[in-house]
């Protein structure tokens, strides 16, 4: 098989050789086996091997202690540096900065917005930050990517921004991606791709503009950047080793309406922002999601995004990584760029939103066949290399979906399961004990969070009175319930789903904003 084609492999079905779709089904299979084999594992043995159980659940707990402890250090070093960041004029560092091989000057920004059903309040308010940002616009390409699935209101929408900003940056473009081509999954991946496309037909082959000068910003509808943004891109670009071959990573805050939010909304979001954030002190596995940036010639050169997969966002960088014989990676920019949390216009459609967004981000399990197979496929990559991602791609989506479970609904098992004889025993007696002392101290990591989610909080609006600052505290007791609902089972639904061969079509997250007054 050449490079090109199992780059682009969607799922088994995708293979024509029958043993290579055989392997591959195999291998969407095991992330499955995995997550069930140890919920199942732990049931039976808790009724066989209490002992065993008893202990492993203590060593486990411990276990999450420390890992907690450690990301904690993570999160505090990660949310340090954002802040340092944040207070640079970065276009004055750019000018600043001495003469390099590529002058600042000859960077250009290509910035896609996929657009699906959105209101023009969403896409306005995502303009808008981009006129605003502190970089010269005329080194700004704005690409608004519309869905022709999304029918008319779509395109009076992107019709009405292109008669508010269409003559605010050097160029203005939409695109509206047809719908049911063969062969695509309709979805954000094949609408940039799209969009790509026609804007390097249509205008960057015809201006002379050198692939390599051009960082591409592929931004949700609803992201809000800081006025730093292109600022702090471009010198990270210019300052990066390879700098053609790395993708650039900003951290996501779930800000834009966190005040109308749900408080299980509010948790979820912030967690991930968290989560966002000790990642950038771990650039060594730091991986893309949702909005970023990478080099417009390496885009080129692989054929642009995925049109066969959900997780376009994660899967451009695995694509670059098998691509590039692992000579690819992530830099953290330690930047913040805003979104929404999940909104819906009631409380119960709001918690079937966030389960649905997670449950998508879930899917993400499905890069985890097409990494094995590209290692097995790639000769060209080391096998440390291969060991090193494999490992911990794939027990990221195992903590993922057993984890909690196996802390807060499992550890209890031995007790119910053990019979008489492991009942009257010291162990039995002080199990719960143990597990109630180590996790009190593992509440360090959720006051952490509280304290973190209230620096990061924007302005209160006028309409919510001051006593929501309180909320925002007390609101982080709902984390262990969060963490199951929002996270374990979503995250075992997707890994159950890719294991039956359901696989899951592109769901795009409702976006709503609630009157500022």
């Amino acid at each position: 098989m050449e490079k090109r084609e199992y780059i682009k492999i969607g799922n088994a079905a995708d293979l024509t050789d029958s043993k290579e779709r055989r392997i591959y089904r195999a291998l969407e299979i095991l992330p499955g086996v995995l997550a069930w084999g140890t919920l199942a594992g732990v049931v039976f043995l808790s009724w066989v091997m209490p002992i065993f159980v008893a202990f492993f659940i203590i060593a486990f707990d411990i276990y999450w202690l420390l890992k907690t402890l450690f990301l904690g250090l993570h999160l505090r070093t990660g949310f340090a540096n954002m802040k340092k960041v944040m207070r640079v004029d970065w276009l004055a560092r750019l000018r600043a900065m001495e003469k390099m091989d590529l002058d600042w000057r000859e960077v250009y920004h290509l910035v896609i917005l996929p657009m699906y059903k959105e209101s023009y309040e969403v896409v306005g308010g995502t303009l808008e930050s981009l006129l605003a940002a502190n970089y010269p616009k005329d080194k700004l390409i704005i690409v608004l990517a519309t869905e022709e699935r999304a029918g008319k209101p779509a395109q009076k929408t992107a019709a009405k921004a292109q008669q508010e900003y269409g003559d605010k940056f050097f160029k203005f473009f939409i695109t509206t991606h047809p719908d049911g081509i063969v062969g695509e999954l309709a979805g954000k991946g094949s609408n940039e791709t799209w969009a790509a496309k026609q804007v390097k037909k249509n205008f960057i082959d015809k201006s002379g503009i050198p692939y390599a000068n051009i960082l591409v910003s592929v931004f949700d509808i609803d992201t809000v950047i800081g006025k730093e943004y292109f600022g702090r891109l471009t010198y990270v670009f210019l300052e990066s080793e390879d700098r053609v071959y790395c993708s650039f990573q900003p951290v996501p805050v779930f800000n834009n309406n966190i005040w109308d939010a749900p408080s299980f909304s509010r948790v979820v979001a912030q967690s991930g922002t968290f989560w966002h954030m000790m990642q950038q002190e771990r650039s060594e596995r730091l991986g893309t999601f949702s909005s970023h940036a990478m080099n417009f010639k390496s885009l080129e050169e692989m054929d642009w995004w995925s049109t066969k997969n959900v997780s376009e966002d994660s899967r451009i960088f695995w694509q670059s990584l098998l691509f590039y014989d692992a000579h690819y990676r992530v830099v953290p920019l330690y930047y913040p760029v805003s979104m929404d949390a999940n909104l819906a216009g009631t409380w119960w459609k709001t918690t079937l939103n966030v389960y649905k967004q997670q449950r998508r981000w879930g899917w993400g399990v499905e890069n985890v066949p097409y990494v094995l197979f590209g290692f097995w496929q790639n000769k060209n990559i080391k096998f440390s290399t291969k060991v090193f991602w494999a490992f911990n791609h794939m027990e990221g989506f195992w903590s993922w979906s057993t984890n909690a479970l196996l802390i807060f609904m499992l550890g209890w098992l031995p007790l119910f399961l053990g019979g008489q004889a492991f009942n009257v025993s010291l162990l039995s007696y002080n199990l719960p004990q143990i597990t109630r002392i180590i996790m009190t101290m593992a509440m360090v990591g959720m006051v952490s969070s509280a304290i973190y989610g209230l620096i990061l909080l924007p302005p209160r609006p006028v309409k919510r009175r001051k006593w929501g600052y309180l909320m925002m505290l007390i609101q982080w007791a709902l984390l262990p319930l969060t963490i199951i609902i929002f996270g374990s089972l979503p995250g075992l639904e997707a890994q159950t789903r890719l294991m039956l061969g359901k696989y899951m079509e592109f769901w795009a997250t409702p976006k709503v904003r609630q009157p500022k007054s």
